[in-house]
């Protein structure tokens, strides 16, 4: 596909493929024309790098993890440093963090909605009750 298709499919400028390309984080080939061609599996790709980028990690380090992440697995060492190690351990703990909040705010969203459908089965109406519309800020 082209760099419009897996722009356009991963919500992902073309800019800024260009630049996943640059760092090493996907893999183009290029036609007699010169254009770009992405396999179908550069989909995933892009959106597990935008994924980790959005969780904080750098692209240094989302160049070392990749490989990881492929299936079947490819797990490699040598480049592992304290600071990688220490990195990728603070990123794994600050996600955690982060799903257990989503999950809370998740939860805390189907109590109300489960609410609000209660009310409006029991009243036969579809309006929201004002005096449980959350206040926002």
């Amino acid at each position: 596909m082209r760099i419009g298709e897996l722009a356009e499919r991963t919500g992902t400028s073309r800019r800024l493929l260009r630049y996943y390309e640059e760092q090493g984080l996907i893999v183009a080939s290029r036609g007699p024309n010169g254009y770009r061609d992405y396999d179908e599996a550069t989909v995933d790709r892009v959106l597990q790098v935008r994924g980790l980028l959005d969780a904080g990690l750098p692209t240094r380090i989302i160049k070392q993890i990749l490989p990881c992440l492929d299936k079947p697995r490819t797990i490699y060492f040598p480049d592992a440093t304290p600071e990688m190690i220490a990195t990728l351990e603070e990123q794994r703990d600050r996600m955690a963090r982060r799903a257990e909040c989503l999950l809370r705010n998740r939860d805390a969203i189907s109590e109300y909605l489960d609410a609000v459908l209660e009310y409006n089965r029991a009243s036969g109406t579809s309006r929201i009750p004002a005096a449980n519309i959350p206040e926002l800020s």
